[in-house]
């Protein structure tokens, strides 16, 4: 196992996650997959096997728990050549609606769990002069009704994004984020039909993109190939942050 390179995968066990893993594992990397879903370990072991992955049931918003999770994966594997900061939250409302706790709570999970991950990876990679961050965004961060909280976090990860590229280029590490739209992924079945169709319907695709869309994305930036790419947005949104049919 040791022989393959290693990549962290957060908000791992479903949807755009669980796709992200499995297809790092079939690009041949050993994952470590890391969520706070008590179950989430057996439906990724299920449909993934287990040759190539390990789930961490963590919470990415506690200092402590990430530095140990890398310390942890140096110790055993003595390098990480991937980050993917997949995990977020929403918690969606007119500003007029909206309590401090939901916009500190979506803030924390969003940005600083994406943070303290980054810069763990950091430490990691600017000392082995190697290695690859991947920050999942969203096309929200150009601005969404109703989710300021959200679309302030993600706009952070972006702008995050862009500063690790400008610190850790000379290290030979690339830092870049997608930025998914319209996906079909768990979040979006539970919405009204009639509510789903118009989003649909905004698309310049007139279509949904699905989770492997955004996990191929993710794996060419993940690519140890793809030395000149850093510092960039790629949306995986079938053209919606065109502005088409806004």
């Amino acid at each position: 196992m040791n022989n393959k390179p290693v990549a962290i995968v957060t908000g791992a066990a479903k949807g755009i996650g669980k796709a992200i893993c499995a297809r790092l594992i079939k690009n041949g990397f050993n994952v470590i997959a890391v969520d706070m879903d008590p179950d989430g370990a057996s439906g990724l072991f299920t449909e993934l096997g287990n040759d190539s992955l390990e789930y961490h049931k963590m919470n990415i918003c506690e200092e402590l728990k990430v530095k140990e999770l890398f310390a942890e994966l140096m110790a055993r594997y003595g390098r990480i050549d991937a980050v993917v900061n997949n995990a977020g939250i929403i918690r969606d409302n007119m500003i007029w609606n909206m309590s401090v706790d939901d916009f500190d709570a979506v803030i924390n999970v969003n940005l600083k769990g994406t943070w303290l991950m980054c810069r763990e990876a950091a430490i990691v990679m600017k000392a082995q002069k190697s290695g690859r961050i991947v920050n999942i965004a969203s096309r929200a961060w150009l601005g969404n009704r109703g989710q300021s909280n959200y679309s302030a976090s993600k706009a952070g990860v972006v702008a995050l994004t862009r500063v690790l590229a400008l610190e850790l280029g000379k290290y030979n590490v690339c830092v870049n984020a997608v930025a998914p739209g319209l996906i079909d992924t768990p979040l979006t079945q539970k919405l009204e039909k009639d509510v789903l169709q118009q989003l649909i319907n905004a698309q310049p695709s007139k279509s949904m993109g699905s989770p492997d869309d955004v996990a191929n994305t993710v794996a060419f930036l993940a690519s140890a190939h793809t030395q000149f790419i850093t510092g960039q947005t790629i949306y995986v949104d079938g053209g919606k942050s065109i502005g088409a049919n806004m």
